[in-house]
């Protein structure tokens, strides 16, 4: 007897030129609806063509300025609209964030980025902001920055001062934003996005899951990420974590499944992007990360705190590694 045939899913594209296609979101929710397995075989073919299947990138993110944000953003402990019990810290000298990077490349990081709590950065702000950079970029150490929304120029300072990558997430879905978010539109994020790759910048652009959206709505999601032209080269995936004290406090919980399911489709439509298990990892037990790492997820965040909410020591990181077989990149 013969065993039955894997699934595959033939989606309806266009191609706007050889090294890109785009991507519907009737074929990418037709992704999601495929059957557990043969969604991950699928995604796991589409990886091993593009990257070394068992080696993942270790980036470490250290927030420089913390708290007092002016947006709203729902999911967000650091916005000044609500009480989540984080402290507002200003931005930390060069010499500090320098010396946390050295440490992070000495435990295995090979990228460093930087968080800033800002709707957007000042020139005040970018005139130490570029002290940081080149001097985590003079450490050998790939330089990523996610300091808000970007005047014009902004992005060409970062670039000469040695950014590599810049990190704007589009959150979620368009016709889901405005639930999220109210003191900025989908096309303030789009416009940011806009400067960051006209200065020569790598774009790191992913979201969040678990916010009350549809299947429908991740499928959107990942429809936006993989139009852009070029795709982003970094993609951060992220669980929601409840804050107490935010709008998405008591949000219902996405069921791992379809979160391991959201990393296999984000491999399939983002073939050459790194696909970053990101937030809510501290909660995710071993074997779901393993599913995610099978699924396609070939990034981490790496280190004992990603921004304002926990994350996976170093030394667990280390262990589950070396369960999995997995070398760092």
């Amino acid at each position: 007897m013969n065993p039955p045939q894997t699934q595959t899913i033939e989606l309806t594209r266009a191609t706007p030129h050889p090294e890109q296609a785009l991507w519907d979101e009737a074929g990418i929710a037709a992704l999601f609806a495929m059957p557990f397995n043969d969604l991950l075989f699928q995604a796991q073919q589409v990886h091993r063509e593009h990257f070394d299947a068992n080696r993942v990138q270790l980036s470490t993110l250290l927030s420089v300025k913390t708290g007092g944000c002016s947006e709203d953003c729902g999911y967000c402990p650091q916005s000044a609209r609500y009480h989540t019990g984080v402290e507002n810290q200003g931005l930390m000298a060069a010499e500090e964030v320098i010396e946390t990077a050295r440490l992070a490349r000495e435990n295995g990081a090979s990228r460093f980025c930087m968080g800033g709590a800002w709707r957007g950065p000042k020139q005040r702000d970018l005139d130490e902001l570029k002290k940081m950079i080149a001097g985590v970029k003079a450490l050998g150490l790939e330089t990523c920055g996610t300091f808000g929304m970007l005047k014009d120029g902004m992005a060409e300072q970062l670039k000469g001062a040695g950014l590599d990558y810049y990190n704007h997430n589009l959150d979620t879905a368009p016709d889901k934003y405005g639930d999220i978010v109210s003191t900025r539109d989908y096309d303030d994020r789009l416009d940011t996005l806009g400067k960051v790759r006209r200065a020569g910048l790598s774009v790191c652009s992913g979201g969040i899951v678990g916010m009350g959206e549809t299947r429908e709505q991740r499928a959107g999601l990942l429809a936006q990420l993989a139009n852009l032209d070029p795709q982003p080269e970094s993609v951060p995936i992220n669980n929601l974590v409840p804050v107490p004290g935010t709008p998405l406090a008591d949000a219902e919980p996405l069921d791992w499944t379809e979160f391991v399911r959201t990393i296999a489709v984000a491999r399939i439509v983002l073939p050459r992007s790194f696909v970053r298990l990101s937030a809510g990892r501290r909660e995710m037990p071993e074997a779901m990360q393993a599913l995610c790492f099978m699924a396609g997820a070939n990034s981490i965040f790496y280190g004992d705190k990603l921004l304002t909410t926990g994350n996976p020591d170093v030394e667990g990181d280390r262990r589950l590694f070396a369960k999995l077989d997995l070398l760092p990149l």
